[in-house]
């Protein structure tokens, strides 16, 4: 496939500007543009097993047709339901089928799908579609314990509630982050790191880059005309804060001293490996034996998470709840699924 006309998976830690990311290339013109949520390898693989079985590819078509992503595609059901049960043998064929649809409504020559959780199932997802591009945007993991924690976005363990969790956010920042530019760097010509910061404040300069990996024209006038989703509407977790106010680097007015070192001391080493510089100097950054071992169990219980989930029937309690599902599916595929 030519490159111009590769799919592109918008990724990143929550918070850290997917969506605006993400708007910003639809904004940009020959994208289908599609603002629904397609959580295939996250959530309706676990749920209901893999798609080479019919019965279990027909339970998942169920469950998304009465999502508000299947509301928000403009689909007709009964088309999308027949090319499933015929085509569909992976995930990577239910986001093929379900986007190429989209595509070919608006005459668009090319789709992106948003999600920030495609970091943590990369490998499934380009097996699946082998000629996918990956666009990570990384946020510095200060300003995204401070934002997902104003949103309540990750809940640390109890013991860790009492001081906001803001360490327990940054370890799962961190640990995001790093699952992502893992398996980013064994694709390198298929993988793009995009920062937040130089996308608010330098899009020009970052969109040229972005345009040549992805063989598409970003022209910045352009993107500001049409102004699609975030570039005109803030997604800002502050949203009592002015417009004016910079969503960059807000950490350094709300945390005090201590806690930025705090931060530093348990993720001092991401936020310099991802290029981010830090405040403390190395004598206040020592960890306690108490961090390191929080260190520790934060990045082996979720990594021991999200393998239980992708891996064992436990995956079958995947939360429904992100795909904010109607009452009820469609009863159109009765006729259509052979068990």
């Amino acid at each position: 496939m030519e490159r111009r006309k590769c799919p592109v998976f918008v990724m990143g830690c929550h918070r850290s500007g997917t969506n605006l990311l993400y708007d910003t290339l639809l904004s940009a013109g020959g994208f289908a543009v599609y603002r629904g949520y397609l959580p295939i390898h996250k959530i309706l693989i676990p749920r209901f097993g893999t798609f080479d079985k019919s019965s279990n590819r027909k339970r998942a078509l169920e469950t998304w047709l009465c999502s508000k992503g299947f509301h928000r595609s403009g689909l007709d059901a009964i088309e999308l339901s027949a090319q499933v049960m015929a085509r569909c043998r992976n995930g990577g064929d239910f986001i093929r089928i379900v986007m190429e649809d989209i595509a070919r409504t608006q005459s668009a020559h090319r789709w992106a799908v948003y999600d920030p959780d495609a970091v943590l199932h990369l490998p499934a997802i380009k097996a699946d579609i082998p000629e996918a591009l990956f666009v990570h945007i990384i946020r510095d993991g200060r300003d995204i314990a401070l934002s997902l924690k104003a949103m309540d976005g990750f809940r640390p363990f109890p013991w860790d509630r009492q001081s906001r969790g803001l360490v327990a956010t940054a370890l799962y920042w961190a640990w995001m982050v790093g699952k992502g530019r893992y398996y980013g760097q064994r694709i390198p010509g298929d993988y793009f790191e995009v920062r937040y910061e130089e996308l608010v404040t330098e899009p020009r300069r970052t969109l040229v880059s972005l345009s040549q990996f992805l063989d598409q024209d970003l022209d910045y006038d352009r993107i500001q005309h049409a102004g699609l989703g975030r570039l005109s509407e803030s997604n800002s977790s502050f949203r009592e804060e002015s417009s004016e106010v910079s969503p960059v680097n807000r950490w350094i007015e709300k945390l005090s001293k201590q806690q930025v070192a705090t931060l530093e001391a348990a993720i001092g080493n991401s936020l310099q490996e991802f290029g981010y510089q830090l405040t403390t100097p190395e004598e206040g950054r020592r960890t306690g034996l108490r961090q390191s071992a929080l260190r520790v169990f934060y990045r082996g219980f979720l990594e021991a998470k999200l393998w239980l989930k992708i891996r064992t029937p436990l995956g079958r309690l995947a939360s429904l709840s992100p795909l904010e599902l109607a009452d009820s599916a469609p009863p159109i595929l009765n006729s259509l699924a052979k068990d």
